[in-house]
């Protein structure tokens, strides 16, 4: 999305990344707020220089990011967040489980992800109910494990938009679906995770694979029930 349609306090970064050996899209985010920029999800290592393009196309620059929020650790979020902090002074947010896999102390969960990228340092500690006040009005952190043991997503419920990380994607035939199974270790949790959401009052979901997408609640809500009728 540019930015969204129900506000221009949310603006999509679009992305065509290498990664494990491919080429895919990505979309990470950011968020208007008085004190600047929040960058949500810092990409994969050597990401820095197109997100400084996105953001000039805004009327920003890397500086104007003051907070990086990661849903998780994998290398294709957290994977070039060493490299932007060099450019810029912006403080690092992530769940307390995911702390320890960015900063190096444990290796990434997921063999498929490559090579360890640089670790980073993780300022602060988010958990379910953290508010994060925007333009737009508040982000709410929601806590969705399962996809990685601290996954986070952020509701605006003002905009009833959802920015998914990847709790949620659409880069499949389905416009909207569950998390991937092959990447996923925990999929029960994840898609426990998927039902909680199905809670919220949802128009617009961003996924960082595959984009914004007008489905909401709805369809959120049969991903859950489906999930839950193919389970032993």
């Amino acid at each position: 999305m540019e930015p969204t349609d129900r506000t221009t306090s949310v603006h999509a970064l679009p992305t065509s990344v290498e990664y494990g050996g491919r080429e895919f899209a990505i979309t990470p985010a950011v968020l208007e707020t008085d004190r600047g920029l929040v960058l949500i999800d810092a990409g994969p290592e050597g990401m820095a220089d197109a997100l400084e393009v996105h953001l000039s196309d805004l009327g920003y620059g890397l500086e104007d990011v003051w907070l990086v929020l990661l849903t998780h650790h994998d290398g294709d979020h957290a994977g070039g967040l060493a490299d932007l902090l060099e450019r810029t002074d912006a403080v690092v947010a992530a769940h307390p489980e995911e702390a320890p896999y960015v900063e190096g102390d444990e290796g990434p969960i997921k063999g498929g992800d490559g090579d360890r990228y640089p670790p980073a340092p993780v300022d602060l500690h988010l958990v379910e109910g953290v508010r994060i006040p925007t333009v737009g009005g508040p982000a709410e952190v929601v806590e969705t494990p399962g996809h990685c043991p601290g996954h986070l997503s952020l509701y605006l419920p003002e905009d009833r938009l959802l920015l998914a990380g990847d709790a949620l994607v659409a880069d499949g035939d389905d416009p909207l679906s569950g998390p991937k199974p092959h990447f996923t270790p925990d999929m029960d949790r994840a898609m426990e995770s998927v039902a909680r959401l199905a809670d919220l009052e949802i128009d617009q979901v961003l996924c960082f694979h595959g984009g914004s997408v007008e489905e909401g609640t709805k369809r959120i809500r049969e991903i859950a029930a489906g999930y839950e009728s193919e389970s032993p």
